[in-house]
């Protein structure tokens, strides 16, 4: 890019809430009026100047915008009137992006009429071996360390595991959603989705308990601690007087 010119960047942007915005904002309705802040995401790696990584180098810098006016408004555009930017770490990529992939999983499942071949398409992308950065890449990436005794457990590891136990939920159920909806002619195609599924939970079990054991044994470490120092704080105490 060239100093002496000057850029125009032209990208999509999507409401933003934290949480607490979203507990007072439940409907549809809610989520689409009255908006002010939006957001939009830009992936980027550390070390590098692509935009794209493999999982552990993927980061992702969200923009949160504030405008002047909520839309929808009498006019298209506003003016800003504040910029705050996040950093997602690579776990924090994966843990969005599993979490998008639930959603998926979630509005198919849901949707009236069905619609077999959209259902069938998001389970296919969900456990494809082919899919090379696919949800068990990411447990394996991220959660195998764990289960080696090479890392010990933190937030994002216990929600990436919470995340997949939903995720692994909502797939099963639109397995079972899905066999309502076959004919005769797709019953080995449903049988190979199941088998593909099973192998799927076979290999991620392990890796989810081994991060839940040791989350369970760290956080029992860390409370005999804080008794021990409490209770030599008492004893100190009583010496004292």
């Amino acid at each position: 890019m060239s100093k002496k010119q000057i850029y125009i960047q032209v990208t999509y942007v999507e409401p933003y809430f934290d949480t607490s915005e979203l507990q007072h904002r439940p409907t549809h309705f809610d989520r689409n009026y009255n908006l002010k802040r939006f957001m939009y995401a830009s992936p980027f790696t550390m070390d590098t100047n692509r935009a794209h990584g493999s999982l552990p180098e993927q980061y992702k810098r969200k923009t949160i915008l504030t405008v002047e006016r909520a839309f929808p408004y009498v006019k298209t555009r506003t003016g800003i009137i504040d910029r705050e930017r996040l950093i997602l770490s690579p776990i924090e990529v994966a843990i969005e992006d599993l979490q998008k992939k639930t959603d998926e999983l979630r509005a198919a499942i849901q949707q009236e009429p069905a619609d077999p071949k959209i259902l069938q398409m998001v389970i296919q992308g969900c456990i494809s071996t082919a899919v090379n950065q696919g949800p068990l890449e990411v447990a394996n990436i991220f959660l195998n360390p764990i289960m080696n005794g090479l890392e010990l457990p933190n937030i994002h590891h216990n929600r990436l595991r919470l995340c997949f136990k939903e995720f692994t939920r909502r797939l099963a159920e639109a397995l079972k959603r899905n066999k309502t909806l076959i004919h005769a002619d797709q019953r080995e195609y449903q049988k190979d989705l199941e088998n593909k599924f099973t192998k799927f939970t076979e290999s991620l079990q392990p890796l989810l308990s081994a991060c839940k054991q040791t989350a369970i044994i760290e956080t029992t470490l860390t409370n005999n601690k804080r008794n021990k120092r409490r209770y030599q704080l008492v004893t100190l105490g009583s010496f004292v007087k």
